[in-house]
């Protein structure tokens, strides 16, 4: 085990904002960018590291991607000599975070446009 500092599996939790059972659940998954490491009596333990790949994991997953998806992001992320697959894997995300900003935006124009017409017909006197 290395010198720098380890954080329990709560602490992680605490700091990710996951619970966890979705650590667990991450790690069984095999989204984790390394094996989470054991300390004495077979508990987890976690780096910064560790930490910052689940942040990065968490921004992948609130952005839409899956799991299969974060998966195949972090098999290539385990291996050198993958950027070209890793950058064409982001792009195409990217590419989904565009089409669903248009759709909420198309959404919001709709809804918009309902407020002007409540707000409209509230400000009118009554006849």
């Amino acid at each position: 085990m290395s010198d720098s500092p380890t954080l329990t599996i709560g602490q992680v939790a605490a700091r990710t904002g996951l619970s966890v059972d979705t650590l667990r659940f991450y790690e069984r998954e095999g989204i984790l960018a390394n094996p989470v490491r054991r300390g004495p009596g077979g508990r987890r333990v976690y780096a910064e590291h560790d930490v910052d790949w689940l942040n990065l994991c968490i921004v992948l997953r609130s952005s839409g991607m899956p799991i299969p998806a974060i998966r195949r992001y972090t098999e290539l992320a385990r291996q050198a000599g993958t950027e070209t697959d890793r950058l064409a894997l982001l792009r195409e995300h990217q590419g989904q975070i565009f089409a669903q900003l248009a759709e909420l935006h198309r959404c919001l124009d709709v809804i918009n446009h309902k407020i002007a017409v409540y707000e409209d017909h509230l400000d009118r006197p009554a006849e």
